[in-house]
């Protein structure tokens, strides 16, 4: 069965290269570019066919990964009559080079109201209410058990907004007013923050009861409303982690290379079946927001050159360019394995 679930999470990630190039490929196709291969995976080929026009579309042996090969993208050509990449219009160029990450973005909006409409969102459900004394007979708070919390303070819980969302950031004596279902009738009940005793012992801040995730059903008029800016807030997120890794919030070690993150969404995957339609958004978002930073060997830092030469009216030396790339892309490799093998040696 875990088999199952990593061939999953290998075809998910496939799936999301695959959305990738294909952006880079139509954009090639409307422009006009002259495109050699589209590639379904890295390595020796197991399968191509050529086209009448030249274009090959292959599958290769390792699936992690693709691409589409346009003529002279990486070269230097005299003749400016030759259909090669660097000697289309600068702005061609770069509607291609950012065709790849809007493709995942636009394919995370997609995921987005799949996710909604499928999966709907999370309710807390109170499943146990803390007493506060030895005997257990005066519980902390008026919640009782079964009780869905449907409303913080007037605001509803849904898909783009949680219960730690409205609850983050309260002091001890600060009050919230929640409206719950029990019983089918919807009661508003006012909590205070206290110091809570767990029944472990530990002592924390919070409001005396624990709670589970019960699934509210999505519905089409919530998947359109909201799949865009669900995507957003997971966009937003994103950056805000790239910003706390970069300012040392996060720890490296909490950053996964690609056995990393097969690993943890065949885990997340065997967890929930709903964790399948949450990653499909994530995911597309977090490859599409990745490709477009300007890191050397991304398509980012190809649009910044790019739009250099657009400035300078000619391009920055081919060879130099190239060589930061390719430098950029064995320093991105050698960052995705080490954080790997910290991750290995961690479990």
């Amino acid at each position: 069965m875990v088999v199952l679930y990593i061939l999953l999470a290998i075809i998910i990630l496939l799936v999301m290269v695959v959305i990738h190039e294909f952006g880079h490929y139509i954009a090639g196709k409307i422009l006009k570019f002259k495109i050699n291969e589209f590639s379904v995976g890295f390595g020796p080929k197991l399968f191509s066919k050529k086209k009448k026009n030249g274009e090959v579309f292959s599958l290769r042996l390792v699936p992690l990964g693709g691409f589409c090969a346009f003529e002279g993208e990486d070269e230097e050509c005299e003749n400016k009559e030759t259909r090669s990449f660097n000697n289309e219009k600068p702005w061609k160029r770069i509607i291609v080079l950012l065709s790849g990450g809007v493709f995942n973005i636009l394919s995370a909006v997609i995921f987005s109201f799949l996710f909604i409409l499928i999966v709907g969102f999370a309710v807390p459900q109170v499943s146990e209410v803390y007493a506060i004394d030895e005997a257990g007979t005066v519980p902390y708070c008026e919640l009782k058990q079964s009780d869905e919390i449907v409303a913080v303070n007037g605001e509803p819980i849904n898909v783009m907004h949680n219960f730690e969302d409205y609850t983050q950031g309260l002091q001890l004596g600060d009050s919230v007013v929640l409206t719950v279902i029990r019983d089918g009738e919807r009661e508003e009940i006012t909590l205070t923050v206290r110091q809570i005793t767990a029944p472990d012992g530990t002592k924390y801040n919070g409001f005396g009861f624990s709670s589970a995730r019960i699934y509210e059903s999505g519905n089409v008029a919530d998947a359109f409303i909201y799949c865009v800016p669900f995507t957003a807030k997971m966009a937003w997120t994103i950056l805000g982690s790239l910003f706390d890794l970069i300012t040392g919030k996060i720890a490296i070690t909490s950053v996964t290379g690609p056995i990393g993150t097969v690993s943890t969404m065949a885990s997340v995957s065997a967890a929930n079946w709903r964790n399948i339609f949450i990653l499909l958004p994530l995911i597309a978002a977090n490859l599409g927001i990745f490709n477009l930073l300007p890191i050397p060997a991304l398509d980012g830092s190809k649009v910044v050159f790019t739009v250099i030469e657009w400035i300078r009216g000619k391009p920055i030396n081919r060879k130099v360019e190239a060589y930061i790339h390719s430098v950029g892309l064995l320093l991105l490799f050698a960052f995705v394995i080490i954080v790997d093998i910290i991750g290995l040696v961690l479990r």
